[in-house]
């Protein structure tokens, strides 16, 4: 049975046993959920962010529900297919009645998604979805995302590799050749538009930028433009079918660099990477939001560890997995932030769960840094400008997995470890 079964399965049971039980004390919360359970977004890390995001429902209701209400959540799959988002969404929010859309991973599904939902006038938080295309110049009155953006994600890796590319590689930076490879869909594109303007700002010397469709079958003609454009430093942004089809390739035409920098999705699932590369996957670099269990707990406010390691139990138990990705904290930090802070002053203080009360609740909320499980603060731009509806606290590190776990390498406040930089001799991928 797959986890989307299971998920619907749990769904139909608490409908069931709400009709048993007749009245509710008071009317429940409806929340549309959508992840990508089935196709290539699946692995990639959308089921890791949807079982994040039903362990946070899942814990507010075992505690009496937000403010008296129970959250009735209807769990719809995308299939990884744009369509099949746009269509499940209508059907939440038309026959299935739903309150307010929540979850998403990929941005292609995102950025139409968003914009549908605010012509609705109804209301969508989005979980995991980074392109900042979502939001950018938009002026979206109904959509929020607590969640870093595309825009960020490329600085990082740009300001990471400035800021090593002397004492670890021995090179200034404008020496340091850097290849910006990406699939390109909104999230792909939007990630490398920030790094090329980031490493372009800071003097870096880019010798390639190449766009590929993330279904392509063969990606060995952009392999060869790496070799002849000898980078580096790589940064890539893909899904996970892309990345293992690149990776393979790479090893098979002997490309060979000194980093490989991913920015999340598919780079954020190190068990899918190690499964298929043992060894080769040690030393890749990931830009994600950090996995909440990384940071120390002292850093955060008080009780959030506890709820951290709530959230690591229940993900192991589900999965049988060691490691838990970057996407099980988006997942559960995005829905724990939306449903302690915002829904409970939508309610308390704007009279009720519609539209209108929960976007005014959503620019109230004020969580300073260390307020949250993976450490950033929350506040939103408000109406009018750029981004409007994107938190402007947000922020990503940069880990390195190394033996199979997860490091966080940059920036140098919180790291736990300092970056091996560049490759070890001996490795697959090493000069």
């Amino acid at each position: 049975m797959t986890l989307f079964q299971r998920l619907s399965g749990a769904c139909a049971g608490v409908f069931a046993a709400a009709f048993l039980l007749a009245v509710p004390a008071q009317a429940d919360i409806k929340i549309g959920v959508i992840f990508d359970y089935t196709g290539p977004f699946a692995a990639g890390g959308s089921q890791a962010a949807a079982i994040g995001t039903k362990s946070a429902i899942d814990i507010i209701n075992e505690r009496g529900g937000v403010e008296g209400h129970k959250i009735i959540a209807t769990y719809a799959d995308a299939q990884s297919k744009s369509e099949v988002a746009i269509n499940e969404m209508t059907r939440l929010l038309e026959q299935e009645k739903v309150d307010l859309i929540m979850g998403v991973f990929s941005s292609a599904h995102c950025v139409p998604m968003a914009q549908r939902v605010d012509q609705l006038q109804r209301f969508m938080w989005a979980n995991v979805c980074v392109a900042s295309s979502v939001f950018k110049d938009k002026n979206l009155k109904y959509v929020f995302r607590s969640q870093v953006h595309s825009d960020q994600f490329g600085e990082a890796s740009c300001v990471f590799a400035n800021e090593n590319a002397k004492s670890r590689l021995g090179k200034e930076p404008k020496d340091l050749r850097i290849a910006i490879i990406y699939e390109d869909g909104p999230y792909g594109a939007g990630v490398a538009s920030g790094n090329e303007a980031t490493c372009k700002e800071l003097g870096l010397n880019i010798v390639l930028k190449e766009g590929y469709a993330a279904t392509s079958p063969d990606l060995s003609s952009l392999v060869t433009k790496l070799k002849r454009a000898r980078p580096d430093v790589i940064l890539h942004t893909g899904y996970n079918p892309d990345i293992t089809l690149f990776l393979r390739q790479a090893r098979e035409l002997g490309l060979k660099w000194d980093a490989l920098i991913g920015h999340g999705a598919g780079y954020g699932q190190i068990d899918k990477l190690r499964e298929t590369f043992g060894k080769d996957a040690d030393f890749i670099y990931n830009v994600d939001p950090v996995a909440a269990q990384l940071l120390d707990p002292k850093t955060l406010a008080a009780g959030l560890g506890d709820v951290t390691a709530e959230m690591v139990k229940r993900y192991k138990a589900e999965t049988n997995a060691q490691e838990v990705p970057p996407h099980t904290s988006m997942g559960f930090n995005q829905t724990w932030i939306f449903l302690t802070d915002v829904l409970p002053r939508a309610i308390k203080k704007h009279g009720g769960f519609n539209p209108e009360a929960l976007r005014k609740a959503a620019l109230e909320t004020d969580i300073p840094v260390g307020g949250t499980i993976q450490g950033y603060g929350v506040k939103f731009f408000g109406p009018g400008t750029p981004m409007a509806g994107q938190n402007e606290r947000s922020s990503p590190v940069v880990m390195q997995y190394v033996d199979g776990a997860t490091k966080v390498v940059w920036p140098a406040a919180i790291k736990t470890v300092d970056p091996t930089l560049p490759l070890p001799k001996g490795h697959t991928y090493a000069k």
